[in-house]
């Protein structure tokens, strides 16, 4: 390997990767397979390509060419040398509007195509569901189809000419009528015509073999559309010229409800002579809330296009009056569109669960029979799955006869993996016997090439081997995969994971407490690796601001995956490559609720963390910022803050104090409330008597208000008593029977507040720092403060969103053992849920002023903003705040060596909606992470909604300036 990697490294200029990382985030991709390379090669040009494949051919190490690594048979993993065509040969390099064409590099992501083609009208016509990471060059190598097949095809049909590179490093310029055929191809074939025009079963979605029939005469012997579909084994592609066309002006969905899936698909192909653009098909098992569908159990989704938004919805009223339905929507609104297509999208993630929560997987992922005998075929495998004690809910391209499904398969075991040969060589023999094809989007891979036989014969077979023969005489391109394939059940990436559960911190409850399980949820689908986000999304903000692999929720899993197997990752808990990996994680949350299979990154980071330094030295940053709640009591029990805020204001005492903290230094320290939110509140008490005869609300005084923005605590108790709610604060010592709700607290023990312990606490700082043992002992004196609140049936308010999200769910998962946690969990609400829930006839005052800012991101993943939404509205705030993470969240971009990450999160979507927000709006930011972040970054102050509306009510500071933009 030494010498292999010295003579790449000198042969190429794009990046040579043989460390641990490289490696361990390659040995996967979306399948159930897992191969260990060698190493890694990002080439910059075909020059590169040619490099590495002649260093190869030397030392006898296959190549295999991998995109986005979102393949679901197995195809982009190996045990040679990857190309990784994403990082530079990603370019767009030509587009002819009048031509339709455009010129593409490999590494190419589909939608950047989409976009540069849209502004002439025009578009690319496949369209996999992963079309925001999924490049050009795997597309070709397996023949992606996508939704809109029925209209413009599979990837072949939209292939001009390809530039390839063989494995011998001939460079070819494949097109029609045997342009760029390698010596013996043309001859061959010449010898075996009657077999390719008898060989291959006609249907729109056949993908699995060598597409040779494309080399028939009467199909203009096409080398270029012969070269898709086969995966990587005949060549390395460098560039392609592909055929564009054009988009509808204007589209419309008609979304189709059935009693079920059999009735769907036997109606979907009497749907395609009406012309639709799809004909998507889905069940009520995929769908997390079908409050946004038409009554029925299962759904097609069919698109039509036209020149006006009235002529794509008249063909799509005519297909809703020609299917026999049981209800049916007809949606031309694109926000509306995109709503429901996301729903059809997130279906191959959301798949890999079974409504119980457990485990399903591909394999037989994307099988296609002829369109009319889809409704049989269905009926047989349902009866297939059932003799065999399996489940599994179909979805996909009903109009093409193309189902996607993933099976509970148990490939843990060897009783559940033979289960899964038995199953699989069974399949294979009823989709031929319905004149269907293995793959009819995805490819062969190992999943089905070893069926092939079953479906070709094996003369056909054969052929196939010989044809590979002629373009790779050495096997050197991705061997094992389409001929002489590896065993079905070879290779499974879960035999290298611990037989046994993991001692963990968290309770995992979604995977039964076992961190492994929690590992396995990423199956690759790489949703994390979109370039951009819309709407109010969040994942993964590290991702997009540096586009590395090991940056993405995927990548990060992966890690973790080699580290419990010790083979790549061979340190365990101690690994500094998984350490390194998981420091860019800003513990956003995203992940937990934006990707289809809810991987929870921030909680695996805090686990990793935990570990990791067990009994040794942490990171001064662990000290001064994941104790931060326990320094600020300090500070206030001794009343220094305006000391600290005097000393941080000299520059070279707080260059010393960030050095010694760990802090970056172009980071300015925050000042201290000179009063903190619990004294203005005693004081208030003192001064005048509670208000409000409305229901009980516990305000939680998290650390962020309590001492470093006591105003936003004051405007909620303000706003809260104006709905006519009684607020009280959470006890302050623990009572046997406590005065809950008087708004008083009363010290029995003052030993307890001198040591700090008279403050609940979500115990936040101290997960996002992986100080689990003493954020359980914050959790569990919280709790013992917290239940004299958990008899009554106030709800516990919480301002602070991450405290919240904390309050709902680490809380809970960390302390599993604790009935008491569910029991806090269950009581945490926002500001906004409880106006909503407790004081649902005040009306708020109408403040009539546009907003700006960014949701929360942990509000967004853990707690939701359709209240908050509500109450804009009502208080008519109008505009839409933006998606992403503000980059500061919390210690992470304190943290030194974070600050570029950081301000690039801000900068994506934060400052600009900020900047670009019409004169006069109001800049919302509920987190003080996300305030000060606009702060020190833009000069400009958020506010918490609490504030604008206590501010409206006229009991706050008024219009504050410094508030708007």
């Amino acid at each position: 390997m030494a010498n292999l990697e010295a003579e790449l490294r000198g042969a190429v200029r794009g990046e040579v990767g043989f460390d641990v990382t490289s490696r361990a985030l390659v040995t996967m991709d979306a399948s159930n397979y897992r191969r260990v390379p060698r190493g890694v090669v990002a080439p910059v040009d075909a020059d590169d390509v040619a490099a590495v494949l002649a260093v190869c051919r030397e030392h006898g190490v296959p190549v295999v060419a991998r995109g986005a690594g979102t393949s679901i048979a197995g195809q982009a993993t190996g045990t040679g040398v990857v190309l990784d065509f994403t990082r530079h040969m990603n370019r767009l390099v030509a587009l002819d509007p009048g031509a339709r064409t455009a010129v593409v590099q490999p590494g190419l992501v589909l939608d950047r195509l989409q976009e540069a083609a849209a502004a002439h009208g025009l578009r690319f016509g496949p369209d996999p569901s992963t079309h925001s990471r999924c490049t050009l060059g795997g597309m070709i190598g397996n023949n992606s189809c996508g939704s809109h097949s029925v209209a413009w095809g599979t990837t072949a049909d939209s292939v001009r000419e390809l530039d390839v590179v063989t494995a011998r490093g001939r460079r070819l310029r494949l097109g029609q009528d045997w342009a760029g055929a390698p010596d013996g191809l043309r001859e061959l074939m010449d010898g075996e015509l009657a077999l390719l025009r008898t060989g291959f079963p006609e249907l729109p979605r056949r993908i699995s073999g060598y597409a040779l029939d494309a080399l028939l005469p009467e199909r203009g012997a096409d080398v270029a559309r012969s070269f898709c579909g086969s995966e990587g084994t005949l060549g390395v592609l460098t560039e392609a010229v592909v055929r564009l066309v054009e988009a509808p002006r204007a589209r419309a969905l008609a979304v189709l409800g059935y009693a079920d899936e059999s009735a769907a698909a036997e109606a979907a192909a009497g749907l395609l002579p009406f012309g639709p653009l799809t004909v998507e098909g889905m069940a009520a098992d995929l769908v997390p809330s079908a409050a946004a569908l038409p009554r029925g159990r299962a759904w097609l989704f069919v698109e039509t296009g036209g020149e006006s938004a009235g002529e794509a919805r008249a063909r799509a009223e005519a297909i809703v009056r020609a299917a026999d339905v049981v209800d049916a929507l007809v949606v031309t609104d694109p926000a509306g569109q995109r709503v429901l297509w996301r729903i059809r999208e997130d279906a191959s993630g959301t798949a890999t669960r079974m409504p119980d929560g457990s485990e399903a997987w591909p394999g037989w992922e994307d099988c296609a029979v002829p369109p009319a005998r889809l409704g049989a075929y269905l009926r047989d495998f349902r009866a297939l799955l059932g003799a065999h004690g399996l489940r599994g809910t179909p979805y996909g391209h009903f109009g093409d006869g193309c189902i996607h499904v993933r099976i509970d398969f148990d490939l843990l075991t060897e009783p559940g993996i033979a289960r899964f040969r038995r199953f699989s060589e069974e399949l294979a023999e009823l989709v031929v016997a319905h004149d269907g094809s293995l793959s009819g989007e995805h490819g062969d891979g190992q999943a089905r090439a070893e069926l092939l036989p079953k479906m070709y014969g094996q003369e056909m077979v054969g052929l196939f081997e010989r044809v590979k023969g002629v373009w790779d005489p050495d096997d050197l391109l991705n061997p094992g995969m389409l001929v002489r394939p590896a065993p079905l059940d070879a290779d499974l990436r879960f035999s290298v994971l611990p037989s046994e559960p993991v001692d963990v911190a968290f309770g995992y409850p979604a995977d039964g407490g076992d961190f492994s399980a929690a590992v396995r949820r990423c199956v690759g689908v790489a949703k994390c690796r979109t370039a951009s986000v819309s709407g109010s999304a969040v994942m993964c903000p590290s991702f997009r601001a540096t586009g590395a692999e090991e940056h993405s929720t995927r990548g990060r899993a992966r890690l973790l995956h080699e580290m419990l197997a010790g083979e790549v990752v061979t340190d365990g808990w101690r690994s500094t490559e998984v350490r390194d990996a998981l420091d860019l994680c800003l513990s956003c949350k995203g992940c937990r609720s934006d990707c289809p299979v809810e991987v929870d990154m921030a909680t695996y980071k805090a686990e990793f963390l935990h570990h990791h330094y067990e009994g040794r030295r942490r990171p001064a940053a662990h000290h001064s910022m994941g104790r931060l709640p326990e320094w600020l009591r300090v500070v206030a029990r001794t009343r220094t803050a305006a000391l600290v805020n005097a000393l941080t204001a000299v520059r070279p005492l707080a260059r010393a104090a960030k050095r010694l903290g760990g802090i970056a230094p172009e980071r300015e320290i925050p000042r201290l409330a000179t009063r903190t939110f619990s004294r203005w509140w005693e004081r208030r008490r003192e001064e005048r008597a509670p208000t409000g005869r409305g229901d009980l609300v516990v305000l939680w005084p998290d650390t962020f208000t309590e001492h470093l923005s006591p105003a936003v605590g004051q405007a909620a108790v303000r706003v809260l008593e104006a709905a006519g709610l009684r607020v009280a604060l959470p006890p302050t010592v623990r009572l046997e029977k406590p005065p809950v709700g008087d708004g008083r607290t009363v010290a029995l023990d003052p030993l307890s507040l001198l040591r700090g312990r008279g403050r609940v606490c979500c115990g936040l700082t101290y997960v996002s720092t992986g100080q689990l043992d003493r954020a359980r002992a914050v959790m569990r004196r919280t709790l013992d403060l917290m239940e004299p609140v958990l008899e009554t049936d106030a709800p516990v308010v919480v301002l602070e969103p991450s405290c919240a999200a904390a309050l709902r769910t680490d809380v809970p998962e960390l302390l599993h053992d604790d009935p008491r946690a569910a029991r806090l969990a269950a009581k945490v609400l926002t500001f906004a849920e409880t106006l909503e829930r407790h004081a649902p006839d005040w009306t708020p005052p109408r403040v009539d002023r546009p907003v700006a800012g960014q949701t929360h991101c942990h509000q967004h993943a853990v707690l939701g903003d359709a209240a908050d939404r509500r109450l804009r509205q009502a208080a008519l705030l109008s505009g839409e705040l933006s998606g992403g993470c503000c980059g500061l969240a919390g210690n992470f971009g304190f943290e030194k060596g974070h600050y570029e990450v950081s301000t690039a999160c801000a900068e994506e979507q934060l400052l600009p909606s900020v900047r670009d927000a019409p004169d006069g709006s109001v800049v919302l930011a509920d987190g003080f992470s996300c305030r000060t972040q606009l702060e020190q970054l833009a000069g400009v102050r958020g506010r918490h909604l609490a504030e604008v509306l206590a501010a409206a009510l006229g009991e706050g500071a008024g219009n504050d300036p410094e508030g708007e933009r």
